[in-house]
């Protein structure tokens, strides 16, 4: 006798197939703390192999909540619609400013398999030979390497949240085979939880992982649902360059008409069309200037 395999995204549980012993966990010791972001990690595991999620915009989407929270650590006001703003509008020559260069890290960190290689294109300023150090200062298990890289960053450059964040998620993705960076650990941490170290730290980092890992699952629900629509329309269109403008929507957090391989009337009429279909949605509220998103 054989049995199908369960699918995440269709269990039984919360709306994104979660188990809800795993969702409303709240977990006072570190045990099981551990265990619940264990379960959760697995969880996201499994959703990360189905096809029918679309990896690429998933985890372009995560980067900017991961800006988004390091901008938040950093005190400054800018939220997502900002960091949008600050990285989509950017012409050559430009600088994106400081909420920018952090979501242009995010988002470099994520887009190329985890490499050092990759990782030194994201963060420029940081030599490789460091890079490598810190992405292997941890060992034990993926939290505690994640962990312990965050330590390690720390104990050097004890400013540099954005670089510890990004090889905290490095090291962790690494140590659970997955090819590309999954940007996890900011957007569940608090400020406090960056001056904690050991114990302390560990209990904040599985914490952390529950959270984004469960919202993870959640968003990669949402976004199977609205890329299989967005597949569905995409025999509708008829412009010249529409399966290539497609395949940027099914990769990107937004999308600005000019950047689409059309001329400039006929993208925003194809943008008009995808929203019209219910495909796409306007990200941005303005008359000009306009993103579209999945």
């Amino acid at each position: 006798m054989t049995f199908a395999r369960p699918d995440p995204l269709s269990a039984p549980g919360t709306p994104s197939g979660t188990p809800s012993w795993i969702s409303s966990a709240r977990a006072e010791a570190l045990e099981d703390a551990a265990f619940f972001s264990g379960a959760a990690l697995c969880q996201l595991h499994l959703v990360l192999e189905r096809e029918a999620v679309p990896l690429a915009l998933l985890r372009d989407r995560l980067a900017l909540r991961a800006a988004a929270a390091c901008v938040a650590f950093s005190g400054r006001p800018e939220r997502a619609a900002e960091l949008r703003d600050a990285v989509h509008l950017l012409r050559p020559g430009d600088l994106p400013g400081p909420a920018g260069a952090m979501y242009l890290a995010w988002r470099r960190a994520v887009e190329r398999p985890v490499s050092v290689k990759a990782l030194a294109r994201a963060l420029p300023h940081v030599e490789a030979s460091r890079i490598a150090s810190w992405l292997d200062a941890g060992r034990g298990t993926p939290m505690t390497r994640a962990a312990m890289g965050l330590e390690a960053v720390w104990a050097e450059a004890p400013r540099a949240d954005v670089t510890a964040l990004i090889l905290a998620d490095a090291a962790l993705a690494q140590a659970l085979g997955w090819t590309h960076v999954v940007p996890l650990l900011a957007a569940g941490l608090t400020r406090a939880d960056l001056r904690k170290r050991g114990e302390d730290l560990r209990m904040a980092c599985h914490r952390a992982l529950l959270t984004s890992a469960v919202d993870a699952l959640r968003l990669s629900a949402d976004l199977s649902r609205r890329a299989a629509h967005l597949k569905a329309v995409a025999p509708r269109l008829r412009a010249r360059g529409a399966g290539e403008a497609v395949e940027m929507f099914l990769a990107r957090d937004a999308v600005a008409p000019s950047s689409l391989p059309l001329p400039n009337r006929a993208a925003r009429r194809l943008c008009d069309r995808l929203v019209d279909l219910g495909a796409v949605r306007e990200l941005t509220g303005r008359d000009t200037f306009r993103f579209y998103g999945v």
